[in-house]
C-alpha cells in the first residue's frame, strides 16, 4: 500500500473536478480525498495499491478531466491508513 499526494493546477475548481476524481478513485478501489486549495489548485490524496494510484495519476494527467489541467505535481509516501472511502472535501 502506498500514498499518492497530487496537486493539480489549471481550471480545476467549480467544474466538477473533485467529483470526477472521486468517481475514478472509487472505481480503482482507492481511499482518500480531493480538496480545493485557496490558490486554485486541487489536492488529491489517495491510498491503495501502487498500480491503482499510478492509474489515478495517469487519469489526472489524461486531458479527459472536467475543466483544464495545466499540470500535476505528485509526491509518493508510505500509506498512513485509517482512510475509509474517497470523499470530496
Amino acid at each position: 500500500m502506498i500514498r499518492l499526494t497530487a496537486w493539480v493546477r489549471g481550471r480545476v475548481q467549480g467544474v466538477g473536478f473533485r467529483w470526477w476524481t472521486r468517481a475514478r478513485a472509487l472505481e480503482l478501489g482507492l481511499a482518500g480525498w480531493a480538496t480545493n486549495l485557496s490558490d486554485g489548485r486541487v489536492e488529491v490524496v489517495a491510498e491503495g495499491p501502487r498500480e491503482s494510484c499510478e492509474s489515478l495519476l495517469g487519469l489526472l494527467r489524461s486531458g479527459d478531466t472536467p475543466g483544464r489541467v495545466d499540470g500535476v505535481t505528485e509526491r509518493w509516501s508510505d500509506a498512513k491508513g485509517g482512510l475509509v472511502g474517497f470523499v470530496e472535501r
